[in-house]
C-alpha cells in the first residue's frame, strides 16, 4: 500500500473555553487492527503531552493543542502533535512530540530503528548538528554542542530527516525550537536497508 492513508482532524469540544485541541484519526485503512494500532499510539501519546502540559492544572490559562503532517507517503506516516499550554508568568510553553509509523505493520519507529543495529548513527548526526550549530551562530545554553541523544526527537520530511530539540534543551527560549533537516543521502552509509529511511533515499 503505497498510497497516503487518510487522516480526519478531530476536536475535543467542550472542554473549557480556554481549551482548544485537534487531533488526527487514521481512517479508511483496509487493515483495521493497524488502524487501531496506529490510532491507539497517536491518542496515547497525545493524552500524555496534554497532561505534561498541564491539562488538569487548576492554574491554566490557555491550553492549545494541534498536530502537523510530516510525511503520508510510501508506507510511511510521519507527524507533530503540538501542546502549548500558559499557567502565568513571562510566557507560555510549547512541546513538540513526533510519531513516524510503517502503515504496513503499525510499528513506530524510534530514531535508532531507522538506522544500522550497532551503526554510529548518534556519532554521524551529532557531527553533523554540531557544525551546524557553529554554522548557524545557534547560542547554546552549554556549549559546545556535544551529541544528540539515542532517542532524539525526529521527524521524516520529503527526503530528509529533521532532528530537533524541545525549547531550553540547548539553547535559550528566545530562539524557539532547533531544526536541524539532514538530507537522507547524508546518512545513506548508516541507515537500515529496510527501514524507511531507505524507502524515502531512493526518491533523492
Amino acid at each position: 500500500m503505497d498510497q497516503p492513508v487518510t487522516v480526519l482532524t478531530r476536536s475535543l469540544d467542550s472542554v473549557s473555553d480556554i481549551i482548544s485541541i485537534t487531533y488526527p484519526v487514521i481512517a479508511q485503512m483496509e487493515d483495521a487492527v493497524i488502524q487501531r494500532k496506529i490510532n491507539f499510539a497517536i491518542i496515547s501519546a497525545y493524552n500524555d503531552l496534554l497532561i505534561e502540559q498541564n491539562f488538569y492544572d487548576e492554574d491554566l490559562v490557555e491550553l492549545i493543542g494541534y498536530f502537523e503532517i510530516k510525511t503520508n507517503e510510501r508506507e510511511i506516516l510521519s507527524l507533530n502533535l503540538i501542546v502549548y499550554s500558559y499557567t502565568g508568568g513571562a510566557h507560555g510553553l510549547t512541546i513538540v512530540k513526533s510519531l513516524t509509523f510503517s502503515t504496513e505493520t503499525g510499528e513506530k519507529y524510534k530514531l535508532k530503528d531507522l538506522f544500522k543495529s550497532g551503526s554510529n548513527y548518534v556519532e554521524v548526526i551529532s557531527d553533523i548538528i554540531r557544525q551546524r550549530t557553529d554554522d548557524w551562530d545557534i547560542p547554546l545554553l552549554d556549549p559546545p554542542f556535544k551529541t544528540i541523544r539515542p532517542d532524539q526527537d525526529y521527524y521524516l520530511a520529503d527526503t530528509s530527516i529533521v532532528i530537533y530539540f524541545q525549547l531550553y534543551e540547548i539553547s535559550p527560549y528566545a530562539w524557539g525550537f532547533p531544526y536541524f533537516p539532514i538530507p537522507i543521502k547524508d546518512l545513506e552509509k548508516v541507515i537500515a536497508p529496510d527501514g524507511p529511511l531507505a524507502k524515502l533515499i531512493t526518491f533523492t
